[in-house]
């Protein structure tokens, strides 16, 4: 990457080249039914079957097809930021809450191959992302290494027998991939029906933010428990910890053996801790799961998200991953400033924009784009999809990102001088 200072881009902001243009839904392969929402033109509908087998070598790669997403993950040129959305299938969608209302079980809806890849294919259909998201949860494989849970309509998930002693550490066995084989056919079902138009994306939590719900046997506004284990049994939680990241590291692998392109590492609860707790509780397993599946997969891009990470940026940049995911507090400029333009990023645009005006989300795609540069830079919300979000701005939010433009040739492009055009 080769730019100057981030603080140029945004400053320069102002005296961009923007031209306006009309973007139509329809033309774009969608239409939009007051009563069902966004669905794909009936010349766009496709069906997906498991008749066809598919497997992805870690160890191939042919950059020269690589999805957009990519491409802009690994830093290399590109035309225009690569766009999608964290949580872009869900409750948002009307055709998801009609689907919910048929399946009205998470772990049905996210554990049984049929009903992930119509959910994961939704949003696809609708408003063709650059990425598309396999339909799951950070808590999926947990059955598979030995920790059961359930998910309650007012509590979330809960784990009935949490671990905070020895004596509960031998419930844990290596992970059972077998038992996630609704997660591996998924995967291979999107990356042929994706067919090379958008990435397919995996995800995982870290250590850290599983331990917090095994440790605390579901949701906590605290942490109590977990962090006072931290001084309490160090040796338990690190034990934990250590399990948690051969089997993370093996699910990674696992995910893009199957087809994956991109994998995201969310450490949702990583902000919960001081910089100095991370550093120690997190930060060493999110390496070791990165210097694991380089060695298997070294081609495949990893981004990190936490939630709440204003003051880890430099640390998060220190595990090895390509991609930093910025949560929406962060400036994206102020973002760039502390981790260089060695290292890809992601975001950040504040999910509430979806609730403004279209003219005002489109002023901040642009001035968020501006900040991040012409290189290096996947265009995401700062967080997930809030309930609710119109999916008119959905659209408009991916109409938007497919309409800019990067004039200048990107190898001598720097901060001061990126012409877009929308």
């Amino acid at each position: 990457m080769n730019w100057s200072s981030p603080t140029s881009v945004c400053s320069s902001f102002s005296s961009l080249s923007w031209r306006s243009s009309s973007i139509s839904s329809v033309e774009l392969g969608f239409q939009f039914n007051n009563s069902t929402g966004f669905s794909v033109s009936s010349s766009h509908s496709r069906k997906f079957s498991r008749s066809r087998k598919f497997h992805v070598s870690c160890s191939s790669s042919s950059p020269s097809s690589d999805p957009l997403l990519v491409k802009a993950a690994r830093g290399e040129p590109v035309n225009r930021p690569p766009a999608w959305m964290m949580r872009q299938a869900g409750r948002y969608m009307a055709v998801y809450r009609k689907l919910a209302e048929k399946y009205p079980s998470f772990r049905e809806r996210s554990e049984t191959t049929d009903l992930i890849v119509e959910i994961s294919l939704q949003p696809w259909e609708a408003f063709h992302p650059d990425g598309v998201i396999i339909f799951s949860d950070i808590l999926t494989p947990l059955p598979a290494f030995g920790v059961p849970f359930d998910i309650e309509e007012v509590r979330g998930p809960v784990i009935q027998t949490p671990i905070r002693s020895e004596e509960g550490l031998n419930a844990l066995h290596p992970i059972e991939l077998e038992k996630l084989h609704f997660v591996g056919d998924s995967l291979r079902i999107l990356r042929r029906e994706v067919d090379g138009r958008a990435a397919v994306l995996g995800f995982v939590g870290a250590p850290w933010t599983i331990a917090t719900y095994i440790v605390e046997g579901g949701t906590t506004r605290t942490y109590t428990t977990i962090k006072s284990m931290c001084h309490t049994a160090p040796n338990v939680l690190r034990t934990l910890l250590t399990h948690l990241t051969q089997a993370i590291a093996d699910y990674i692998v696992y995910q893009v053996e199957s087809g994956a392109h991109c994998i995201q590492i969310f450490d949702s609860w990583g902000g919960q801790l001081p910089p100095n707790m991370w550093d120690c509780w997190s930060k060493p397993y999110i390496e070791e799961i990165v210097r694991k599946v380089r060695n298997k997969c070294p081609e495949t891009p990893l981004v990190l998200y936490i939630n709440g990470n204003g003051g880890l940026l430099e640390r998060m940049k220190g595990t090895g991953v390509d991609v930093i995911g910025l949560d929406w507090t962060v400036d994206m400029a102020d973002g760039r400033k502390h981790l260089g333009s060695g290292i890809s990023v992601q975001g950040n645009v504040d999910p509430a924009y979806l609730f403004s005006p279209l003219p005002a989300l489109t002023d901040e795609i642009q001035r968020v784009v501006a900040c991040a540069g012409p290189r290096g830079h996947i265009l995401n919300l700062g967080h997930g999809v809030l309930v609710g979000t119109p999916e008119e701005a959905v659209a408009h939010f991916f109409n938007v990102a497919r309409s800019l433009n990067f004039e200048a040739p990107f190898q001598n492009h720097v901060a001061g001088e990126p012409e877009l055009v929308v």
